[in-house]
């Protein structure tokens, strides 16, 4: 798994990498585009929403919704990728933090429409995303959602074949969700998945 130096390092082909793996339907990044346009239609849906983007990376969902007038915060652990995202978003509230440590303190007392991340979930354990996530809900603005695309799969045995299928190319620091399993931390009337590649997802949590 990637440090922020990685990260730093990586950003300025990270667009072109993402997409030849993408192109090829192969894991990690199969159906990446797709992951990014469910949740920009999800939240195009409302207009002018406040959106809080965590792990933006060169901003490829955000500049879209930025563009489409919605307030943009966001936060990344990458020096690079940060000021590559506020070149494309010079109006953003955009923080270079790394999310593992919390909110940071500049945006811990705004609510938001929608809390999004996309490809970044991964660095943290289980119980630790399902406490971030439930910090975050506190954040969300009256019948607002957290929408989170990654590589996700909705069994174990799903996950299992892809780790066999990519041997090669499998990052064994990175973890994935288990929608199944992961689901039961959360009431279920407030939680949905929508499976988009054989190895990618995205999953909603909607707000009290």
């Amino acid at each position: 798994m990637l440090d922020n130096r990685g990260f730093d390092l990586w950003a300025d082909g990270y667009d072109k990498s993402v997409g030849i793996c993408e192109d090829a339907n192969t894991y990690p990044f199969a159906g990446y585009r797709d992951v990014l346009n469910g949740i920009y239609k999800e939240i195009r849906s409302k207009r002018s929403s406040s959106v809080l983007d965590i792990g933006f990376g060169t901003a490829q969902l955000t500049k879209k919704l930025y563009d489409d007038g919605c307030q943009i915060y966001g936060i990344d652990f990458s020096e690079r990728m940060t000021a590559i995202a506020k070149e494309k978003m010079p109006r953003a509230k955009l923080l270079c933090h790394d999310f593992s440590k919390g909110i940071p303190e500049e945006l811990s007392g705004l609510k938001f429409d929608y809390i999004i991340s996309t490809y970044a979930s991964h660095h943290l354990t289980d119980m630790a995303k399902a406490d971030f996530i439930k910090q975050l809900s506190h954040q969300l603005s009256p019948g607002g959602s957290i929408l989170i695309g990654d590589v996700i799969f909705e069994t174990r045995d799903q996950l299992d074949l892809c780790r066999k299928e990519n041997a090669d190319a499998w990052d064994s620091e990175e973890i994935y969700i288990v929608f199944d399993e992961w689901k039961t931390k959360f009431p279920k009337e407030q939680i949905t998945f929508t499976q988009v590649s054989h190895c990618a997802g995205i999953i909603m949590i909607k707000g009290a």
